[in-house]
């Protein structure tokens, strides 16, 4: 090739460069613009990044996403090499290591999201993402420490809001395939059994096997297995734990007084006991007692894929001590099958992502079913106690803060009823919302009369009222009238079988293309 021909393709190139560079450019504000944080958005994309950006691998949602991670290991980075001198209280030391746990699960999250080609996944992480922001600050709130908060990195503000503005950049991208729905699982056919399809065979049958099952590691106290402690055989199956293969736990009946923490690497765990208020788990942290609701639980598990059948777990601590959580689940595609939830106040943490609960009892008093996971209860008895003689009983305190998040919990073919031996005399309201886009439905459910007849229960004032979602739809029992109901903007009476089949488990959940694995019954539509 001549000089001058060279020259003439520099000239184009340079040319086609400008002109891609102002493409990109001008759809950076554009896209920026419809974020709900458009001017931090516009910040960190006028950067070296845009030149670098080649537009046959990298959409603006890939750019978004790109920015969040890098930002989200920088402030796990900052977290951690914070010095621990600045927490002259060991109760914020304890808050500021869920922080660095929680910042570490974002990173994973996140990571996890750039590589997803499902939309569902996509915003179900980025939703754990936010929920795991927020619950750092709260640990700090929660112990009335918030002052320590001033000591964090500042760029935490600017990151919350980059998690927004990816989530708001990723469902805007793939609108026509449905975020909040998995239309393509839609037309599969419930299994003969009645369980959803996310579980596989060999798992339903370990969900419906009669007597003694069949397990990698059994636990009891009298040393007829291979350990003594839950805690022990956790430790033995994370050394085999982590890929596909389900490692199954039975638990001989008796009181296993112990806190268990199941960690993200540990994926696949299965727990068997010998049956609700036979195998019990149980311990008594609590808020009062200088621990964290997040750190509270009996029983926390993060691994994805997470079973438990058959088993009690428990938090003592009583009303006087607030929160104190019984079970967290961050688990991806959880599933517990006849199991008992009881405490008092924050029984039932329902933290993050898709979970799945069947044939459950859950016992409390104020927010007893709370947190920011798509979760739904099918078949369930929520069981109201009596609580302290100043307090009211809310069943719910969803904690969605995000309007793109695909988070809710739904309670569908259950019953809200006063725990046996309450007489049920305290004002007990369906739920109340936590954070701004609250969102709680209530289907084809049995609410006993001991819930007032407003149903709902503000938070402070007039927050979240007209952002929150709260909705029943054909519901039965002496507290289901809604005549009587509040008359928030937020709060609807579903008469549309097309907006109360949004909250089945096929649809909420995609429950359709995961649940049948598990051999969990289930019940797909209404």
């Amino acid at each position: 090739m001549d000089n001058i021909n060279l020259a003439l393709l520099a000239i184009f190139n340079a040319y086609f460069l400008s002109f891609s560079l102002h493409v990109v450019h001008g759809s950076t504000v554009t896209s920026c613009n419809q974020t709900p944080y458009p001017q931090v958005c516009q910040h960190f994309t006028n950067t070296d990044l845009l030149s670098n950006l080649d537009q046959t691998r990298f959409s603006f949602r890939d750019l978004a996403f790109k920015i969040t991670m890098e930002q989200a290991v920088d402030a796990h980075e900052l977290v951690s090499s914070m010095d621990s001198s600045l927490f002259h209280d060991e109760r914020a030391k304890l808050a500021w290591d869920d922080c660095m746990e929680l910042y570490k699960d974002t990173v994973y999250q996140l990571n996890r999201s750039m590589s997803s080609s499902n939309p569902l996944d996509t915003n179900t992480w980025l939703s754990a993402s936010i929920a795991n922001h927020q619950t750092c600050r709260n640990g700090f709130f929660e112990l009335e420490l918030s002052s320590h908060l001033d000591s964090f990195p500042s760029m935490l503000t600017n990151f919350s809001k980059m998690l927004s503005n990816s989530l708001a950049i990723h469902k805007a991208s793939t609108s026509s395939s449905s975020v909040f729905f998995n239309k393509h699982v839609r037309g599969r056919h419930l299994l003969s059994n009645g369980f959803p399809g996310w579980v596989s065979a060999a798992d339903r049958r370990l969900l419906q096997a009669v007597g003694e099952p069949k397990a990698d590691i059994t636990v009891a106290q009298d040393g007829s297995g291979n350990y003594k402690t839950i805690a022990e055989a956790v430790t033995a199956a994370s050394k085999q734990s982590g890929g596909s293969k389900r490692t199954v736990i039975y638990v001989k009946a008796g009181v296993y007084k112990e806190n268990v923490q199941i960690k993200k690497s540990v994926k696949n765990l299965m727990f068997i006991g010998d049956g609700i208020d036979a195998t019990i788990v149980t311990g008594n942290r609590n808020n009062q007692g200088g621990s964290t609701t997040f750190r509270s639980a009996t029983f926390g598990v993060s691994g994805d894929g997470f079973m438990a059948r058959d088993m009690t777990f428990e938090n003592t601590a009583g009303p006087q001590n607030h929160q104190a959580v019984a079970l967290r689940s961050s688990s991806d595609h959880s599933v517990f099958y006849r199991c008992s939830f009881k405490g008092y106040q924050d029984t039932l943490y329902v933290y993050s992502q898709r979970q799945f609960y069947r044939d459950c009892d859950i016992y409390g008093t104020i927010d007893f079913i709370f947190g920011d996971a798509a979760a739904m209860l099918q078949n369930c008895n929520m069981y109201v106690r009596k609580p302290m003689s100043n307090q009211i009983n809310t069943v719910t305190a969803q904690a969605r803060t995000d309007p793109n998040e695909n988070t809710g919990i739904i309670i569908h073919n259950s019953r809200i009823t006063a725990a046996p031996g309450s007489s049920g005399s305290s004002p007990t309201y369906l739920g109340r919302p936590w954070q701004k886009y609250s969102r709680t439905v209530i289907m084809k459910t049995v609410i006993d009369g001991l819930v007032d007849p407003a149903g709902w229960f503000p938070w402070s004032g007039s927050f979240a009222l007209s952002t929150l979602y709260y909705a029943e739809y054909m519901n039965t029992g002496a507290g289901a009238g809604t005549g009587g109901r509040v008359k928030w903007p937020g709060y609807h009476v579903i008469t549309s079988v097309t907006e109360a089949g949004k909250f089945t488990v096929g649809n909420f959940l995609a429950g359709d293309s995961w649940i049948p694995a598990t051999g969990v019954p289930f019940v797909a539509g209404l």
